[in-house]
């Protein structure tokens, strides 16, 4: 019978060495690269497993699921990251749950976070997603739309932009992922210098548990890493 909490203790340890290393290959300190641990696969209980472990950096992919494992008792500690795309009629709901919203992909959806942060007296932190791959079935803004929207950020006063999120192109392996991730590393050093003063794109979410490793060396901040810590649990 497997030990589940050994089982993710043991795979978080891995990963976490995993993720030591690449930071080191590129000349950076271990704890510049933020591990998310993704949940979407798993019920509260290896959840809540994996927090005990000391991953409290969570990622859920759909609101529902974020906002229903948010409530469990056992998981109360825990820093919740929305990874998955979000629909606006979704946003008040997930929104006094979630410490991280890596997905914005339009103003519209912006607006609508800023208007439910006011309403629930709090800042949202999020992250634009940007669609470095060029595939059509993945959400993003453009390079050119991401250029467009910089003068409007500073309106939504109860919103923190953090920095920028993609997703490597699911064809092309780890050769195509590092172009797909140096494209957002480049783009977020080109618009640096057009950002209102009070935008600072900090943060880059970019590599999961089969290209974390390429993103790291391509300077990634934030990892979404779910498969590599549940290994072995079924």
């Amino acid at each position: 019978m497997v030990d589940t909490r050994k089982t993710i203790a043991d795979n978080l340890t891995r990963v976490r060495e995993q993720v030591a290393k690449a930071a080191e290959r590129a000349g950076r300190a271990a704890d510049s690269v933020q591990l998310v641990g993704v949940t979407k696969y798993v019920d509260a209980a290896a959840t809540a497993a994996l927090l005990a472990a000391g991953c409290r950096e969570l990622g859920e992919s759909r609101p529902q699921q974020l906002c229903a494992k948010a409530v469990e008792p056992g998981l109360s500690s825990a820093h919740w990251h929305l990874i998955g795309h979000l629909q606006r009629n979704k946003v008040r709901a997930t929104l006094p749950h979630v410490d991280l919203i890596h997905s914005v992909d339009s103003l519209r959806l912006l607006k609508a976070i800023d208007s439910s942060a006011q309403e629930h007296g709090k800042r949202a932190r999020v992250l634009l997603e940007i669609n470095c791959s060029g595939d059509a079935e993945k959400h993003g803004m453009t390079a050119d739309a991401l250029k467009s929207v910089l003068p409007d950020l500073p309106d939504y006063k109860s919103v923190e932009v953090c920095g920028l999120m993609t997703m490597a192109a699911r064809q092309g392996g780890s050769q195509v992922a590092a172009q797909n991730f140096a494209a957002l590393r480049n783009l977020r050093d080109d618009v640096a210098r057009e950002c209102p003063p009070t935008v600072v794109l900090t943060e880059l979410s970019m590599g999961m548990s089969h290209d974390f490793e390429v993103a790291i060396r391509e300077g990634a901040s934030i990892v979404r890493i779910g498969s590599l810590l549940l290994e072995g649990l079924h």
